[in-house]
């Protein structure tokens, strides 16, 4: 298991300034009056492609060697990863497959298509994704870039934190969600090199709280198919992945349902900008947790907009 160090992040940030946003950071008063902290809200739902995930994704693939390259990249993905590692190998000109559910979101399969991106559908569990993509890469011999427990995909996702540290200063904290841990190993990474008086906390529903349990019990517990509105954290934690959190990560907050929604609900109306379920349970921690962040200067991620806007949390469900 190679574990990435910070000089991976400051080579990943080269690589892919040219075919990424430098995104902005945003404060709000009323959320600064609210907690008693001052905010500074890093907003990736800014990002090409609505998510952090380009970051990682576009590293993976331009770190491939030209023989490597030939063979193109796979991966199974519902999501930003597949969006993203399709719109990197376009801008390589590679091949790109991936694996997805049938149930994935038309919207999203489209995006893949749309990138040039070739899509294999399977049922919709872990399993048949993991086993499709095995028969994949026998059959192609395609280079496997995983969603989050890859060296370089957690490089690419350290370069949020190398810019917001560039903007804003040092922190005394910084929070980001927490699903299979990419983000939050490679903020870790980052903040250990550039602000090491900084705490770095993960942010995780109760409904799908498996990081929070793997890091209290000293070992990965993996949850299956949780329930909750943020649909982007319901993976569970991989080996390396899980050694830089235990390393690195000060605490995982947990939040409810309706924590998140009330505090995306608070975004979009107070600072006018769409984020998704997953990036307001950073806002939901902090308001949780007000004893933790009182007084401090707190970097908040916002990983991304990707918001079907005919089922907004808020709005009454269907019959």
């Amino acid at each position: 298991m190679y574990v990435p160090t910070f000089d991976d992040v400051l080579a990943a940030h080269e690589r892919i300034k040219p075919y990424i946003h430098r995104t902005p950071v945003m404060t709000s008063a009323t959320f600064d009056g609210m907690t008693g902290a001052k905010l500074f809200f890093k907003c990736e739902n800014l990002q090409k492609a609505g998510a952090f995930k380009v970051r990682g994704a576009t590293n993976a693939v331009f770190s491939l060697t030209e023989e490597e390259a030939k063979r193109g990249v796979v991966t199974h993905s519902s999501g930003n990863h597949a969006l993203s590692l399709s719109r990197a190998a376009s801008f390589r000109g590679i091949s790109c497959t991936v694996v997805m559910p049938e149930t994935a979101p038309q919207a999203k399969l489209d995006a893949v298509r749309g990138y040039g991106g070739e899509v294999i559908t399977c049922a919709p569990s872990l399993q048949a994704r993991e086993e499709t993509l095995a028969d994949l890469v026998e059959r192609t011999g395609g280079n496997f870039v995983h969603p989050y427990n890859d060296h370089r995909v957690i490089a690419g996702q350290g370069t949020c934190s190398v810019e917001l540290i560039d903007q804003v200063g040092a922190l005394d904290a910084v929070i980001a969600p927490i699903g299979g841990g990419g983000m939050v190993s490679g903020t870790s990474l980052s903040m250990a090199a550039l602000s090491t008086g900084t705490k770095v906390y993960a942010a995780e529903p109760k409904n799908a709280d498996d990081a929070y349990r793997s890091f209290k019990a000293g070992h990965i517990i993996e949850d299956d198919a949780p329930d909750t509105v943020a649909d982007g954290l319901k993976v569970s934690l991989r080996d390396l992945t899980f050694h830089i959190i235990s390393n690195h990560v000060t605490d995982i907050l947990t939040v409810t349902e309706e924590q998140i929604i009330e505090a995306m609900r608070l975004i979009w109306q107070r600072m006018k900008i769409v984020v998704e379920p997953s990036s307001a349970v950073t806002l939901a921690a902090i308001f949780a947790h007000p004893e933790i962040f009182e007084g401090k200067r707190v970097g908040v991620i916002l990983t991304g907009g990707n918001v079907d806007l005919n089922k907004l949390p808020w709005l009454p469900k269907a019959a």
